[in-house]
């Protein structure tokens, strides 16, 4: 199963696809997560648990032959989502995929009826900031000190996921006027 469609961003890795995430997923993520976050990596019993939060909580990974190479989440319970998880793996990094699986968080919390996005992101993970500015989040706060050990600040930062300023019914009375 495939989760692109026509507006989704390209990515420069061929024969890249997005699937459910699953629990025999785990093994992959686990030896990802290290390489990717370091002190913040999560461990095989948070991924489970992760995944038992269905159906509010959705993810997603990317495959290109056969191996994962990224992967999302999100937590979708109210008007609010949250991003819980976004990464690249270091070989698949620079070619798209980030906005690739950005874009499908963002679609499934539209799906889900949210009216913002959420998430926190490192103060000192610039590549990350770039991606999340780029694609629609303003920084909203920070929180000092959160990621441990190093001290480093948190940015949180939130998306807007529908144009508040628009009536919906307004403009398909318009439409049909026409």
């Amino acid at each position: 199963m495939t989760f692109w469609d026509a507006s989704s961003p390209e990515t420069t890795l061929p024969e890249t696809t997005l699937r459910e995430m699953t629990w025999q997923d785990i093994p992959a993520l686990t030896a990802l997560e290290p390489v990717l976050f370091a002190d913040d990596a999560w461990s095989e019993r948070i991924w489970w648990a992760e995944l038992a939060g269905r159906p509010r909580r959705s993810y997603v990974v990317a495959e290109h032959s056969g191996t994962v190479v990224g992967y999302a989440g999100v937590d979708c319970g109210g008007e609010v989502a949250d991003v819980m998880t976004i990464a690249v793996a270091p070989a698949a990094q620079g070619q798209g995929l980030g906005a690739v699986l950005m874009h499908w968080l963002i679609a499934q919390a539209r799906r889900a009826g949210a009216e913002h996005l959420m998430l926190e992101v490192r103060a000192d993970n610039a590549v990350a900031q770039r991606l999340y500015s780029t694609t629609g989040f303003a920084k909203l706060s920070v929180r000092r000190k959160y990621y441990q050990p190093g001290d480093v600040d948190a940015l949180i930062m939130r998306m807007h996921l529908w144009d508040m300023t628009e009536d919906p019914a307004e403009d398909a009375a318009e439409e049909v006027s026409r």
